[in-house]
C-alpha cells in the first residue's frame, strides 16, 4: 500500500488530478459507508442481498463503484441493517 500512497501523493501536486479526486470523494465515502457498516453487522453481500431484495450482483457493482445508488437503494441498505441514512450538505 505504501507505494500506491506515494504515488498518490505524487499525483495529488497536480491540479487537475487533485480537482478530479476531489470531486469523486463523496461517492467513495458512500462506498465506504455501505462496505463498512456491511462489516460491522457482519453481513456477506449474500446476507444483505437476502434481508433487502437486492442482488448480490447489484450490491458488488454498489461496493465497486459500478453502480449508482438512489436514495431509496441507501434506505433498504440502511433498514436492512438496522441503520437510518442520514445525508447533510455541510460547508467547506
Amino acid at each position: 500500500m505504501t507505494k500506491f500512497n506515494d504515488y498518490l501523493k505524487e499525483q495529488m501536486k497536480s491540479p487537475e488530478f487533485k480537482a478530479e479526486y476531489d470531486a469523486l470523494e463523496p461517492e467513495f465515502a458512500i462506498i465506504q459507508a455501505i462496505i463498512d457498516a456491511r462489516k460491522k453487522k457482519g453481513l456477506t453481500q449474500k446476507d444483505l442481498s437476502d434481508k433487502t431484495g437486492i442482488a448480490q450482483g447489484d450490491i458488488s457493482k454498489l461496493e465497486n463503484g459500478n453502480a449508482n445508488p438512489s436514495i431509496r437503494t441507501l434506505q433498504r441498505l440502511a433498514s436492512a441493517m438496522d441503520m437510518k441514512l442520514k445525508i447533510e450538505f455541510i460547508s467547506n
